[in-house]
């Protein structure tokens, strides 16, 4: 795996992009690598809540894409992941999940990346018949939105609000959301591959083995030189 450093100053750091479909467990593995390794889980699900509770502009722009149905645009979330990734916390390396879903995404990424260290991809992947059944009993938080980490639960760990089924998380729904993934991604993967930055990592497995593999992951990136473990 080749890593692609900014093109100005030193490199240093671990900044991650995790990548997979829905279901795939990439949100619980992105919260475990952040969290061991000291560093901020940016989801694009709690920065877009977080921008229009603040009122942000782009958060404004945002809203009405949602509430009217639509794909949140490129621009508009370039604009708050730059905002994100300026902050004094996201300095020394980041997690990033849910973003970029398009290369066009990815390449304002890179140029983000000016200054900081490599970028390491990471693509959890899991078969669609698991898929589909993970989703079909997957429960998340009413109040927050995160997913529910253990499933025999009924209150979410982080905020303590009740856990729900999502209502698009339907066996054909289910299926349509993998396809709508599937022809957004294969783009990605092939940018990110044909720059030798992607890692593969096989998401069928128990998550405690899945963390293992992340962690070897990204201590292999780590023996090249190229990221800070």
């Amino acid at each position: 795996m080749r890593l692609h450093p900014g093109d100005g100053g030193a490199v240093s750091g671990l900044n991650v992009v995790m990548l997979g479909p829905p279901g795939a467990g990439k949100g619980t593995q992105a919260e475990r690598l952040a969290q061991k390794r000291g560093l901020p889980r940016i989801s694009t699900g709690d920065i877009l809540r977080e921008a229009v509770q603040a009122g942000m502009a782009l958060g404004a722009v945002a809203r009405a894409a949602m509430d009217a149905g639509r794909l949140v645009s490129d621009d508009v979330m370039i604009g708050i992941v730059q905002e994100r990734l300026d902050r004094p916390d996201a300095r020394q390396g980041f997690v990033l999940d849910g973003f970029p879903r398009t290369v066009e995404q990815a390449s304002a990424l890179d140029g983000m990346m000016n200054g900081r260290g490599p970028l390491l991809v990471l693509d959890v992947v899991v078969p669609e018949d698991v898929l589909v059944r993970r989703l079909a009993t997957r429960r998340i938080c009413g109040r927050c939105g995160s997913n529910a980490m253990v499933h025999w639960k009924t209150e979410c760990e982080k905020c303590g609000g009740g856990l729900v089924t999502r209502v698009d998380d339907g066996d054909e729904i289910v299926r349509e959301r993998l396809k709508v993934y599937q022809r957004q991604s294969n783009p990605l993967v092939a940018y990110y591959s044909a720059r030798g930055t992607l890692c593969s990592i096989d998401g069928n497995q128990p998550a405690d083995v899945v963390t293992a593999s992340v962690d070897a992951a990204v201590n292999a990136a780590a023996s090249t030189g190229g990221v800070t473990p």
